[in-house]
């Protein structure tokens, strides 16, 4: 009986010490924060394991105007400066939820050896950001091809702000020309397959209609540089499975998110290191954000090693925080040692 207690003994002593090297750091959404993980930090830190969450620029406790942020790598500036002081030590398990998943990517392009696992939760996951260069040459080898000014904006519905173009329709040329700019579509012309390609990380709230309040970094003719989905829109879209007191929080401290340095995220491959980052991605079944069709878009294109799924709204640390932390315990369980 001795024995058996120092065996289960010594067995409990390597859990709490993988414990201890594990570190979460979590990364929120658009127009969130830090303050979004409180729950899951709470139950994590109970167990034992070091966690810490990023406020991205313009987000949380950084005062900077997301008007002011023009350029994905400003955007996550907060995240990169983290990473890279981290020491060598640490066995990063990186979360992001919704648009947290650029985050997530392209901190695994930058320091692949730093990250056990990446985690993306009901997150957009793509493997070089918006219309990689192959998208381009595939744009170049098809016949099948589309007016960029009609169907890009049609499928960029995140962008698509009936109001915005209703009182100002002189701007509807000049806000397309800034996303042909932003993609470098060439040859003034996309394929259906890479237009869907592009919708798979974008949210798409059309069948709410005119739902965010804009802002003008740019000046007032030019397209919108942040965006929020309207107060009394917030609960029904994005926390419609969450308890009330959750969806007041949120209400009271998000904030405009810098919609155009997010539509520029595009990650150079040099190289194939990102691939040694384990991916594990937990779905969301009743989405109104990120619908679990384009999570499942994502998923086929640029497989994980894993796939979980949660009965949760696009919020799932408020509407369902012990599934995810069960999910969030699991992953990291299977994963020590891979690195």
């Amino acid at each position: 009986m001795g024995e058996v207690v120092t065996m289960m003994s010594m067995e409990e002593r390597e859990i709490a010490a993988d414990r201890k090297r594990t570190h979460f750091v979590l990364v929120h959404g658009i127009g969130g924060g830090a303050w979004c993980w409180y729950k899951i930090r709470c139950l994590m830190e109970n167990c034992g394991y070091k966690v810490s969450c990023i406020d991205l620029k313009g987000a949380g406790s950084d005062r900077s105007d997301a008007d002011s942020i023009l350029s994905f790598d400003d955007y996550n500036q907060p995240l990169m400066d983290f990473m890279s002081a981290l020491p060598d030590t640490d066995e990063v398990i990186l979360v992001g939820h919704s648009a947290g998943g650029l985050s997530v990517t392209q901190a695994t392009h930058k320091f692949p050896n730093k990250i056990r696992l990446a985690v993306y939760v009901a997150a957009t996951m793509l493997k070089s950001g918006y219309l990689t260069d192959q998208d381009i040459k595939d744009v170049k080898t098809t016949s099948l091809t589309f007016a960029v000014p009609v169907e890009l904006c049609c499928v960029l519905v995140w962008f698509s702000f009936p109001s915005y173009f209703a009182w100002n329709p002189k701007l509807y040329r000049r806000y397309i020309s800034l996303f042909v700019s932003l993609f470098s579509v060439t040859d003034g012309a996309l394929k259906s397959k890479q237009l869907l390609n592009v919708k798979q990380g974008v949210p798409d709230l059309s069948q709410f209609g005119d739902v965010y309040e804009l802002g003008f970094g740019l000046g007032a003719e030019q397209p919108p540089t942040s965006a929020i989905v309207k107060k009394e829109l917030q609960r029904k879209i994005i926390y419609q499975m969450s308890p009330q007191e959750d969806s007041t929080l949120a209400a009271m401290l998000l904030r405009s998110g810098p919609i155009l340095a997010l539509m520029s995220a595009r990650f150079k491959e040099e190289d194939d290191s990102v691939e040694k980052v384990r991916r594990v991605y937990i779905r969301t079944m009743h989405d109104n954000v990120i619908k679990p069709d384009q999570q499942e878009a994502m998923i086929k294109k640029w497989p994980p090693s894993h796939v979980h799924v949660v009965d949760s709204d696009h919020s799932p640390f408020f509407s369902a925080p012990f599934s995810l932390f069960g999910i969030l315990l699991k992953v990291a369980a299977t994963s020590a040692g891979c690195n």
